[in-house]
């Protein structure tokens, strides 16, 4: 893997986010939005619960993380997809850039604009709400690390899906994330989910990561036990959907890339 190459991936795919509306929507707009319905949503049950703040801390906590998880898994598969839009996948593969080093420069540039959303909510939260979660966040970088590695299988199986079904299947880019999230516990305890989603839960890594950091912030205790059956699923799902992406791209170079569109 050469560091020039990764270098390549992510200067192209800035260059042309700083010049895409619809790549900027999805780092600044979408999540001012949420910010504001959420935390006047959250102002609204504080003001009904007696001006308890945990309750405003809490709500926008889950958001911000939810944030991360949905903004570092879409942006892997907008960027492939966006490959397939432009037809520049065939540039991609008949060129020395190795697959892995295509994926490593994506889940890069993933990062990169996670960093930048996360910065830009944190700071839309101060300015908007007086309230700061820098120091909470600081908390949280366990929780917040186990999301990043939890968004890279969940690209991997929309990446790998929409090169094996074609574009035809692309929603999944923003639905996957959307399924999973009633289940992950996000705004509210898993125990207030009908039996039969808390069984779903169980086996979904973000509920663990939800139900952690509302105990931290609550508590300021980290229940290893959650972290841990979170990291252990997270490796399970990623050693799968890794298995299921190298299927999907010998299945897409043995049909063509035509079979794509």
């Amino acid at each position: 893997m050469k560091a020039h190459r990764l270098l390549a991936v992510v200067l192209r795919q800035l260059y042309a986010t700083r010049r895409s509306l619809d790549r900027l929507t999805d780092i600044f707009y979408w999540p001012a939005i949420d910010l504001a319905i959420w935390g006047l949503t959250s102002s609204y049950f504080q003001k009904l619960s007696g001006g308890q703040d945990h309750i405003v801390v809490t709500i926008l906590t889950g958001l911000v993380l939810w944030i991360i998880l949905y903004m570092a898994s879409n942006s892997i598969a907008i960027t492939i997809l966006a490959d397939l839009w432009d037809r520049n996948l065939m540039n991609v593969l008949v060129s020395p850039l190795s697959w892995t080093e295509w994926m490593a420069g994506n889940i890069l540039l993933s990062l990169i604009k996670v960093i930048l959303s996360f910065i830009f909510t944190l700071l839309l939260t101060l300015l908007l709400y007086k309230i700061s979660l820098f120091s909470t966040m600081g908390l949280l970088i366990p929780h917040i690390a186990l999301l990043i590695m939890t968004s890279w299988w969940i690209a991997f199986i929309i990446i790998g899906s929409i090169l094996r079904f074609g574009t035809r299947i692309q929603t999944l880019a923003w639905a996957l994330v959307a399924v999973i999230s009633p289940f992950s516990a996000i705004y509210y305890p898993l125990s207030s989910l009908p039996k039969f989603a808390q069984y779903i839960s169980y086996v979904i890594p973000s509920s663990y990561i939800f139900e952690s950091a509302r105990e931290v912030i609550a508590a300021g205790h980290y229940d290893t036990f959650k972290l841990g059956m979170c990291l252990g699923l997270n490796i399970i799902y990623l050693i799968l959907s890794l298995i299921y992406l190298k299927t999907s791209i010998d299945t897409a170079r043995t049909k063509g890339l035509a079979s794509l569109y």
